[in-house]
């Protein structure tokens, strides 16, 4: 199979190598996002974490951490020590999607999120209720 890298337009003829399908995969978990800002000061243990973060289960962040790690955006350090210790940070890559294009989505979302909200609770009104399963 091609690499990414090694596709030019085929975005429209392979839809699964697309960059951009990668890219916004990358979002497409609700708390991935939020582990990712919450990693942004620097490395923090799953209780700091989980701390910091609030509302989500051990599983949920455990999920999360390894699919991010799967990603190369979150690395994983554990200290031979008693007890054992692990810590969690950005990588250079995860580094760049919090700094690049999350920091963008921020700047809009602060710029443009009332706006946002008032469009989905006016369709959330004016829109008739989906039908209901029979």
């Amino acid at each position: 199979m091609a690499r990414m890298s090694e596709l030019t337009d085929s975005c429209v003829e392979l839809v699964a190598d697309c960059r951009l399908r990668a890219a916004t995969d990358l979002f497409a978990h609700t708390w991935d996002p939020v582990v990712l800002m919450a990693l942004r000061p620097g490395p923090r243990r799953r209780r700091e974490l989980r701390a910091a973060i609030g509302g989500l289960s051990d599983k949920v962040l455990t999920e999360a951490l390894r699919r991010l790690c799967a990603h190369g955006l979150v690395e994983r350090h554990s200290f031979a020590q008693a007890p054992p210790r692990v810590e969690y940070a950005l990588t250079r890559l995860g580094h760049s999607l919090v700094d690049g294009p999350m920091k963008a989505l921020g700047d809009w979302t602060r710029k443009h999120g009332d706006e946002l909200l008032d469009a989905q609770e006016h369709a959330a009104r004016t829109l008739p209720a989906p039908p209901r399963p029979r």
